[in-house]
Protein backbone atom coordinates (compact mmCIF):
# COMPACT_ATOMS: atom_id res chain seq x y z
CA UNK A 1 0.00 0.00 0.00
CA UNK A 2 1.52 3.27 -0.97
CA UNK A 3 2.06 5.80 1.78
CA UNK A 4 -0.37 8.94 2.07
CA UNK A 5 1.30 11.98 -0.02
CA UNK A 6 1.97 15.21 2.89
CA UNK A 7 -1.10 16.49 2.20
CA UNK A 8 -3.62 13.80 2.81
CA UNK A 9 -1.05 12.54 5.90
CA UNK A 10 -2.29 16.38 7.12
CA UNK A 11 -5.55 16.30 6.72
CA UNK A 12 -6.12 12.88 8.03
CA UNK A 13 -4.29 14.54 11.04
CA UNK A 14 -6.66 17.50 10.95
CA UNK A 15 -9.90 15.23 10.48
CA UNK A 16 -8.38 13.13 13.57
CA UNK A 17 -7.83 16.29 15.90
CA UNK A 18 -10.89 17.45 15.59
CA UNK A 19 -12.59 14.41 17.25
CA UNK A 20 -13.71 15.40 20.67
CA UNK A 21 -10.96 13.14 22.23
CA UNK A 22 -8.67 16.27 21.41
CA UNK A 23 -11.18 18.61 22.18
CA UNK A 24 -9.63 19.38 25.68
CA UNK A 25 -5.74 18.82 24.70
CA UNK A 26 -3.62 20.54 27.06
CA UNK A 27 -1.95 23.79 26.04
CA UNK A 28 1.62 22.40 26.58
CA UNK A 29 0.71 19.37 24.62
CA UNK A 30 -0.72 21.82 21.98
CA UNK A 31 2.40 23.57 21.47
CA UNK A 32 4.89 20.55 21.76
CA UNK A 33 2.97 19.33 18.63
CA UNK A 34 3.02 22.59 17.10
CA UNK A 35 6.40 22.71 17.33
CA UNK A 36 7.58 19.13 16.43
CA UNK A 37 5.51 19.34 13.23
CA UNK A 38 7.23 22.79 12.55
CA UNK A 39 10.48 21.49 13.03
CA UNK A 40 9.79 18.82 10.82
CA UNK A 41 8.57 20.58 8.34
CA UNK A 42 12.11 22.46 8.57
CA UNK A 43 13.86 19.44 8.08
CA UNK A 44 11.87 18.73 4.85
CA UNK A 45 12.26 22.45 3.14
CA UNK A 46 16.11 22.22 4.41
CA UNK A 47 19.13 22.11 1.12
CA UNK A 48 19.63 18.81 0.57
CA UNK A 49 16.90 17.19 2.56
CA UNK A 50 17.35 14.25 5.14
CA UNK A 51 20.22 14.75 7.22
CA UNK A 52 21.36 17.91 6.34
CA UNK A 53 17.98 19.14 6.84
CA UNK A 54 18.29 17.46 10.37
CA UNK A 55 21.20 19.26 11.50
CA UNK A 56 19.99 22.54 10.35
CA UNK A 57 16.62 21.42 12.51
CA UNK A 58 19.24 20.58 15.68
CA UNK A 59 21.05 24.16 15.08
CA UNK A 60 17.94 26.06 15.36
CA UNK A 61 16.46 24.24 18.11
CA UNK A 62 19.79 25.13 20.59
CA UNK A 63 19.87 28.72 19.07
CA UNK A 64 15.94 29.02 19.88
CA UNK A 65 16.57 27.01 23.68
CA UNK A 66 19.54 29.58 24.03
CA UNK A 67 18.06 32.60 22.90
CA UNK A 68 14.73 31.80 25.25
CA UNK A 69 16.98 30.87 28.51
CA UNK A 70 18.82 34.18 27.63
CA UNK A 71 15.17 35.92 28.07
CA UNK A 72 14.46 34.19 31.15
CA UNK A 73 17.86 34.98 32.83
CA UNK A 74 17.81 38.90 31.34
CA UNK A 75 13.90 39.15 33.33
CA UNK A 76 14.65 37.53 36.55
CA UNK A 77 18.01 39.97 36.65
CA UNK A 78 15.78 43.00 35.72
CA UNK A 79 13.19 41.56 38.50
CA UNK A 80 15.22 40.93 41.06
CA UNK A 81 16.58 44.71 40.54
CA UNK A 82 13.47 46.17 40.74
CA UNK A 83 12.44 44.23 44.16
CA UNK A 84 15.75 45.15 45.73
CA UNK A 85 16.91 48.46 46.50
CA UNK A 86 20.75 48.87 46.31
CA UNK A 87 22.64 48.37 49.48
CA UNK A 88 23.60 51.89 49.53
CA UNK A 89 20.38 53.55 48.46
CA UNK A 90 19.61 56.22 50.90
CA UNK A 91 15.79 55.61 50.47
CA UNK A 92 15.91 51.74 50.39
CA UNK A 93 13.23 51.68 47.22
CA UNK A 94 10.73 53.31 48.24
CA UNK A 95 9.09 56.72 47.15
CA UNK A 96 7.37 58.52 50.77
CA UNK A 97 6.78 62.13 51.53
CA UNK A 98 9.24 63.77 53.72
CA UNK A 99 6.74 64.03 56.59
CA UNK A 100 5.90 60.13 56.27
CA UNK A 101 9.28 59.48 56.84
CA UNK A 102 9.02 61.86 60.06
CA UNK A 103 5.85 60.64 61.19
CA UNK A 104 7.56 56.62 60.40
CA UNK A 105 10.64 58.08 62.32
CA UNK A 106 8.44 59.09 65.54
CA UNK A 107 6.73 55.99 65.37
CA UNK A 108 9.58 53.87 65.53
CA UNK A 109 11.32 56.02 68.46
CA UNK A 110 8.08 55.64 70.21
CA UNK A 111 8.76 52.00 70.05
CA UNK A 112 12.76 52.22 71.01
CA UNK A 113 13.29 51.07 67.53
CA UNK A 114 16.27 53.69 67.54
CA UNK A 115 18.61 52.55 64.77
CA UNK A 116 15.35 52.02 62.40
CA UNK A 117 13.93 55.98 63.65
CA UNK A 118 17.86 57.26 62.88
CA UNK A 119 17.41 56.03 59.27
CA UNK A 120 13.87 57.37 58.66
CA UNK A 121 14.75 60.98 60.30
CA UNK A 122 17.99 61.01 57.82
CA UNK A 123 14.94 59.70 54.80
CA UNK A 124 13.14 62.78 56.05
CA UNK A 125 16.19 65.07 56.13
CA UNK A 126 17.36 63.84 52.45
CA UNK A 127 13.30 64.27 51.05
CA UNK A 128 12.75 67.95 52.68
CA UNK A 129 16.25 68.85 50.99
CA UNK A 130 14.83 67.22 47.44
CA UNK A 131 11.13 68.99 47.82
CA UNK A 132 13.19 72.37 48.53
CA UNK A 133 15.61 71.83 45.18
CA UNK A 134 18.53 72.20 47.10
CA UNK A 135 19.86 69.12 46.16
CA UNK A 136 19.30 67.11 43.32
CA UNK A 137 17.09 64.35 43.08
CA UNK A 138 19.08 61.06 42.52
CA UNK A 139 17.94 57.72 42.66
CA UNK A 140 20.71 55.49 44.36
CA UNK A 141 21.97 58.29 46.44
CA UNK A 142 24.06 57.24 49.58
CA UNK A 143 24.01 59.07 52.34
CA UNK A 144 27.53 60.22 52.04
CA UNK A 145 26.82 62.00 48.46
CA UNK A 146 23.60 63.51 50.06
CA UNK A 147 25.90 65.14 52.86
CA UNK A 148 28.29 66.34 50.52
CA UNK A 149 25.45 68.25 48.13
CA UNK A 150 24.35 69.70 50.82
CA UNK A 151 26.36 70.57 52.73
CA UNK A 152 27.73 73.23 49.85
CA UNK A 153 24.39 74.38 49.52
CA UNK A 154 23.74 74.95 53.53
CA UNK A 155 27.82 75.33 54.29
CA UNK A 156 26.74 75.88 58.28
CA UNK A 157 25.49 72.49 57.98
CA UNK A 158 28.05 70.40 56.47
CA UNK A 159 29.95 69.00 59.45
CA UNK A 160 26.37 67.89 60.87
CA UNK A 161 25.17 66.72 58.05
CA UNK A 162 28.22 64.70 57.55
CA UNK A 163 27.93 63.23 61.05
CA UNK A 164 24.39 62.53 60.51
CA UNK A 165 25.45 60.52 57.22
CA UNK A 166 27.84 58.27 59.03
CA UNK A 167 25.13 57.93 62.03
CA UNK A 168 22.91 56.53 59.45
CA UNK A 169 25.78 54.52 57.78
CA UNK A 170 26.75 53.13 61.38
CA UNK A 171 23.06 51.98 61.81
CA UNK A 172 22.11 50.47 58.83
CA UNK A 173 25.14 48.80 57.29
CA UNK A 174 27.58 48.83 60.36
CA UNK A 175 25.16 46.96 62.84
CA UNK A 176 26.10 49.84 65.56
CA UNK A 177 22.39 50.25 67.72
CA UNK A 178 20.81 53.23 67.35
CA UNK A 179 20.21 55.26 70.73
CA UNK A 180 18.12 58.15 71.79
CA UNK A 181 20.57 60.49 71.83
CA UNK A 182 21.51 59.72 68.20
CA UNK A 183 17.99 59.71 67.23
CA UNK A 184 17.30 63.49 68.89
CA UNK A 185 20.75 64.91 67.12
CA UNK A 186 18.99 63.70 63.81
CA UNK A 187 15.35 65.04 65.22
CA UNK A 188 16.99 68.41 65.89
CA UNK A 189 19.27 68.91 62.82
CA UNK A 190 15.80 68.36 61.17
CA UNK A 191 13.92 70.58 62.24
CA UNK A 192 16.65 73.36 62.15
CA UNK A 193 17.16 72.27 58.41
CA UNK A 194 13.53 73.43 57.22
CA UNK A 195 14.31 76.62 58.49
CA UNK A 196 17.41 77.42 56.66
CA UNK A 197 18.06 78.85 53.67
CA UNK A 198 21.14 78.24 50.94
CA UNK A 199 24.01 80.64 50.48
CA UNK A 200 23.50 82.90 47.70
CA UNK A 201 25.96 81.12 44.74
Amino acid sequence: MTPPGREEAQRRAAEELARAGYAHEPLPDRLWRWFQQWLGDLTDVAPGGGSVGAVLAALLLILVVVVAVWVMVWLSRRSARAHTADPGDLFGGRAMTAAEHRLAAERLAAEGRWAEAVQERLRAIARDLQDRALVDNLPGRTADELAAEAGRSLPAFADELAAAARAFDDVAYGGVPGTSDTYSMMRELDERLRLARPVAL
